[in-house]
This record gives structure tokens, C-alpha cells and sequence, in this order.
């Protein structure tokens, strides 16, 4: 299927002014990261556990069917509405805003984009109500940036597919209980991949090692291993070797989420840097009445709008259909970075304070770092934004 061709439930007409909806959803989406995650941010970064509990929550109000029809257990929003819902969790936990832009932009994306109309009745209900979390499997520990160096295979028996390999770095990985796998199914040169729906407990299917990582640690990351996984034929998303078209194309929605979820940190930072600088005293004055403070939050701002714009640019013309690959790679990577340097300059505003786990800036420096790699690193992003343009 073309990107063109993609269908997307469509928001109301969109002017560069937030609508009725969009301003009712981000209230509900802010009402809940205040009540049922703040609470307990620091329980779960600490643990590392992965907060089923507030996912499921989160199920209940629609946020893991986001933006995909009602036909298919979704809440019928817009992308745009999807990306306010990430920005006002990503304020209070990137990490659980990641999962949820993993779940929805990747996995689910991938089955109602790209699926025929079988296999979507069969799996998106339980995907969307959030029945079942939903995980993507494309990375290899020698296949990241390099796709076409997979080395995960399935070939045709009969009338299954038998998988074998494994995926690193997965969203989800112990956790999750339907994934889109990416595998190669013809290792001639050409090497063409293909894309399949693989569920939890399927024989040979298991979930490997879990990531110890710097940040985002309660959004679960684990290797899946495949030892002669059979799985039905129909179970083949699309036709073989769409696979890798598919998958640019998933990456692309996937981007938009990661620059909101990047811009909700950045807001996150800001905003908590502005409660400190007003409440600091240093020399008998708060420090937000220091003029270096108030440039570097005035940068912030600036670049956080900037930031938000880009991305509901690329989110419009996705609810569109039209090709937002330019669109989106610009957002994530201007947003990424304009993350990282706005949680840097927070910690900088905490001063020492700023390097304690007592104010959420700590967390913040600690997470973002994934933003500027995971969905194609920053310098992927440049490298798909200048081949747009030299083409």
C-alpha cells in the first residue's frame, strides 16, 4: 500500500488553532499523568517495573486505541489529538508516554495500516481496548540503522511460516502479547523482508534478556528469540517482501510520536524549571530574576514552540495521507534535540539540586538521551532529510 493510499480517521479541519477536541483530551490527558502517574514516577523508574497498572487505566480511556475507529475497539481521535495525549504524559514520565507511542504507533499502526481486513477484526479490538499490549520487532543486535542487515529468516512450509532469529531492543518484550515481526524470507541478494503477527506463548517464541538502562527505565526493553516459530500463513502482513516498505512507512507515524513525546519532556523540563527559578533565592532575589536564567528559559520556550509546531505539521498531513517522510524525520530530530538541550539547561537552572532524584529535572536529563536514538538516531534523521531534499 502507498503512502498516499494509507487511510486515517480524520480529525476535524485543523487550522494551527488546538480544537474543542484536542483542548478536552489534553485536559483529560493532564488530569491523569497529575493523578495516576506522578504519584508514582520515581516507584517505577527505581524498579524498573513495568507499570501495568496504569496502562490499563490508561486502556479504560481509550489512550491504547488512540486514534484508530471505533469499529476496531479504538476511541476515533485524531493523530493530532494522539500527540497532545503524549506530550502531557511525557511531562510528568517519558517513559510511559514511549510505551504508549509504541503500542499505538508502531505495532498497532502496522496491523491497521497494512493488515487485511481478517486480521485486523482479529487482533486491533483486543490491541485498542488494551486487551493485549502490542509489540514491534524490527532491530537486531546486528541490524539497527542498517535494516538490510537482518539476519532473522521465515520460510514457507506448507501452509505455515517457520521463524528463526531474534530481535534486540524491543518495547515491550516480556510484556507484550501480539508483535509485528520483521523477518527475511528470501536471502538471495535481494533479500526481501516481509511482515508477520506473532502472539505470546506461540511454541519456540520467548522473550530474552531485559535492558538495565540509564533511562526510561520502566518502559520495558528486552530481546525476543524465534527457535522454529510456526505460524499460520494468513498471519503474513501484506504480500511477501512488502515488508521493509511497510516498515519505512510505520517509522514515519512512529517519528511523529517521538517528537511529541519530545516536546512533552522539553515542557516537562521548562515548566519545572520556571517553579524552581521563582522559588530559589540566591543574593537576597529569586534567581529567575537573574538574567542568565531568564535567557535560557526564554531559549527553551522558543524552541519548545518550535518544536510543537513541526510536529503537528507532520501529524496534519499524516491524518491526510500525504508522504510525510521529510516531515516527520525534521520533527524528531528538531524536537530530540531541542529535548536534550532543554532538560541539560534545567538541571544547569537546579544547579546541584538539578542532580538529585528530589526534582523530576534528574529524570528528565536521564531519558532523554533515547530520544535522539531510537526511531532512526539523530543522524539518520539528517541523512533522510537531506536525501528528500537532493532527490
Amino acid at each position: 500500500m502507498s503512502e498516499a493510499a494509507m487511510s486515517f480517521p480524520q480529525p476535524p479541519q485543523y487550522n494551527s488553532r488546538a480544537t474543542e477536541q484536542m483542548i478536552m483530551v489534553q485536559q483529560m490527558a493532564r488530569d491523569f499523568a497529575e493523578k495516576e502517574i506522578k504519584p508514582h514516577v520515581m516507584k517505577y523508574d527505581e524498579s524498573q517495573e513495568f507499570p501495568k497498572a496504569i496502562f490499563a487505566k490508561m486502556a479504560e480511556l481509550g489512550f491504547l486505541g488512540a486514534y484508530y475507529p471505533e469499529e476496531y475497539g479504538g476511541a476515533g481521535l485524531s493523530v493530532l489529538d494522539f500527540t497532545v495525549i503524549i506530550e502531557e504524559i511525557a511531562k510528568v514520565d517519558p517513559s510511559v508516554a514511549l510505551g504508549l507511542c509504541a503500542h499505538n504507533g508502531l505495532c498497532v499502526s502496522h496491523i491497521y495500516n497494512f493488515a487485511n481486513e481478517a486480521l485486523k477484526k482479529k487482533y486491533l479490538p483486543d490491541l485498542c481496548s488494551g486487551k493485549k499490549l502490542g509489540g514491534w520487532g524490527l532491530t537486531e543486535a546486528f541490524s539497527g540503522s542498517d535494516a538490510g542487515g537482518m539476519r532473522t529468516f521465515a520460510v514457507k512450509e506448507g501452509n505455515e511460516w517457520v521463524i528463526n532469529g531474534s530481535k534486540n531492543f524491543i518495547t515491550h518484550g516480556i510484556s507484550g502479547d501480539t508483535f509485528v515481526v520483521l523477518a527475511v524470507t528470501d536471502k538471495t541478494k535481494n533479500k526481501s523482508i516481509s511482515a508477520f503477527i506473532v502472539e505470546k506463548g506461540t511454541p519456540g517464541f520467548s522473550s530474552g534478556k531485559k535492558e538495565n538502562k540509564l533511562g526510561m527505565r520502566c518502559s520495558e526493553t528486552a530481546s525476543l528469540n524465534f527457535e522454529n516459530v510456526r505460524i499460520p500463513a494468513e498471519n503474513l502482513i501484506g504480500n511477501v517482501g512488502e515488508g521493509f516498505k511497510q516498515a519505512l512507512s510505520v517509522l514515519d507515524g512512529g517519528r511523529i510520536g517521538i517528537a511529541a513525546l519530545s516536546v512533552g519532556l522539553a515542557q516537562g523540563a521548562m515548566e519545572a524549571s520556571i517553579k524552581y527559578a521563582k522559588e530559589r533565592v540566591q543574593f537576597g532575589k529569586p534567581i529567575g530574576d537573574n538574567q542568565g536564567i531568564q535567557f535560557k528559559i526564554a531559549d527553551m520556550a522558543m524552541e519548545i514552540e518550535a518544536a510543537r509546531l513541526l510536529t503537528h505539521k507532520a501529524a496534519s498531513m499524516r491524518m491526510e495521507g500525504k508522504d510525510v517522510n521529510l516531515e516527520a524525520a525534521q520533527a524528531k530530530y528538531f524536537a530530540s534535540e531541542v529535548a536534550t538541550r532543554a532538560s541539560g539547561e534545567a538541571v544547569q537552572i537546579h544547579g546541584g539540586y538539578g542532580f538529585t532524584k528530589d526534582f523530576p529535572v534528574e529524570k528528565f536529563y536521564r531519558d532523554v538521551k533515547l530520544l535522539t536514538i531510537g526511531e532512526g538516531t539523530s543522524e539518520v534523521q539528517k541523512m533522510v532529510i537531506a536525501k528528500s531534499l537532493l532527490k
